[in-house]
């Protein structure tokens, strides 16, 4: 977590392999994470009925979409993506094709996310993909990165509820560009991204981080809330009386600007406790550690790289020091946030033959980060897929009012998709029509995921239908619609 703070500037390059949790150090220490190993051993030797019927599905599936590919090209099915690709590098010679309903350019010409307006709602914005690495070099959501491969382009279209969000802390930090007599709604510190399964939540919440990256904000992005609670090592602080996770705390934060930090003092000396490191217990005489005068962000950051004993510590004193910043604003940006509210995988002992499993408010840097219950800009997004069950509405440590709903795909904006998706050759031109896009929309309820899925298997008005009916009612595990 921290080693990655302080060589942002090292790390901008675009990687392609991705985020691996590094090996423990040692056999010796306490406690260890070992749920994800006994599940996947466990899902090897059992047979899942479940996993059968998606295997099957999903040769129909292929089936299908090999008999679309045979439509666009006379090649084999493994020669259709790249016969799809050059088509797609030759259509970028003919403007004529950006086109998007009723007209409409397909593609909005606006350079910046900050200077989107409404008028550029239901169009795509172009990114580079390199570009996107540079300012998120945490790491892209997944239903993003599942976009850009599928449509074989960084584009991603603009929506009100990402502007909504994005003016928000536009009003927080600068205010006075707002009319006093506009009836501009009341803008919120602390908000928490909820709505069904893809929706966009993250995509949406990551936009925002490069936003105000653009804007020269200094953002804690943590993309995988999730690995907070789960992997890993975890001790039990005595003195604190919470878990210390000093894995996550090395090696799974977000990546800030070098420079950034090194312009921040730090406004808090007191002595930092240490805690046991990853694998290698106390060290041994010392029980805490000082900063320097005139210390700042940076060297705190630096500490707990150097020394894992103090990677906990070095954390928790991160966010409260987070909180003292006025030179620049300051955003605090969690995604699957929902894991942050119920148990972690990690157990702690209670008799020889049974543990006690650890919520993740025992964790000391869940605990640290969870709560917002103050005066700090903070953006949590819920993330369905993660699947911990539905938790209740008003949560602990969140004010009243604070969860918005994302809503799926308008009828506009799904317009724009799939004008985008026949674009992009993921759907033929001449199967394309307005009553077959329709049916897709109402089939899939607004479901971006299942209508990037969907949209190949249109062939024609006759057999839309039929392609359609079988699959979809196999992928959501219904017996009918």
């Amino acid at each position: 977590m921290l080693r990655s703070i302080a060589k942002r500037a090292t790390l901008l390059k675009p990687r392609a392999d991705s985020p691996i949790i590094p090996p423990l150090i040692s056999s010796q220490s306490k406690l260890y994470s070992s749920k994800n190993a006994k599940a996947s051993h466990g899902k090897s030797k059992k047979g899942d009925p479940k996993s059968k019927t998606k295997s099957k599905t999903g040769g129909s599936s292929s089936s299908v979409a090999s008999s679309t590919g045979d439509d666009f090209d006379s090649a084999g099915a493994d020669d259709f993506e790249a016969a799809r690709a050059r088509r797609l590098v030759e259509d970028e010679n003919d403007p004529s094709l950006d086109v998007g309903p009723n007209g409409r350019p397909l593609f909005t010409s606006t350079p910046s996310l900050s200077l989107l307006t409404r008028k550029d709602c239901c169009s795509y914005m172009k990114f580079s993909e390199n570009g996107l690495n540079q300012v998120l070099p945490e790491g892209l959501p997944t239903g993003m990165v599942t976009e850009f491969k599928e449509s074989m382009r960084p584009a991603l279209l603009v929506r009100q509820s990402f502007l909504d969000l994005r003016d928000n802390f536009r009003r927080i930090v600068d205010p006075p560009m707002w009319s006093s007599n506009a009836k501009a709604p009341k803008a919120r510190k602390q908000i928490v991204l909820d709505g069904p399964v893809s929706c966009g939540k993250s995509i949406a919440l990551a936009m925002l981080v490069h936003w105000a990256r653009d804007e020269g904000w200094l953002v804690l992005y943590a993309p995988r809330g999730r690995e907070w609670t789960h992997g890993g090592c975890f001790y039990k602080n005595s003195e604190t009386g919470f878990w210390d996770t000093p894995i996550q705390a090395e090696n799974d934060f977000l990546k800030y600007n070098e420079s950034r930090l090194q312009q921040l003092p730090c406004q808090i000396f007191d002595p930092i406790r240490l805690g046991e490191g990853a694998g290698v217990g106390f060290m041994k005489g010392v029980e805490s550690m000082a900063l320097p005068e005139g210390a700042t962000l940076y060297d705190l950051v630096q500490m707990g790289i150097k020394y894992t004993h103090a990677a906990v510590g070095v954390v928790v004193r991160l966010r409260k020091e987070l909180s003292l910043v006025k030179d620049v604003p300051v955003l605090i940006a969690i995604d699957q946030y929902n894991n942050w509210f119920t148990f972690s995988e990690y157990e702690e002992p209670v008799t020889v033959r049974s543990c006690r499993p650890i919520h993740a408010r025992e964790l000391a840097m869940v605990n640290a980060f969870r709560s917002m219950i103050h005066e700090d800009m903070m953006v949590g997004a819920f993330s369905h897929s993660t699947a911990v069950g539905k938790l209740r509405l008003d949560l602990p440590d969140v004010p009243v009012g604070a969860r918005v709903n994302m809503p799926r795909y308008s009828p506009d904006e799904a317009a724009t998709v799939c004008h985008y998706y026949v674009r992009q050759r993921l759907v033929r031109r001449e199967a394309f029509s307005e009553e077959s896009w329709k049916k897709v929309y109402y089939l899939s309820n607004g479901n971006g995921a299942e209508m990037r899925w969907l949209l190949p298997l249109m062939r024609n008005k006759v057999e839309l239908i039929l392609v359609i009916i079988v699959p979809i009612t196999a992928h959501r595990g219904l017996g009918g619609l």
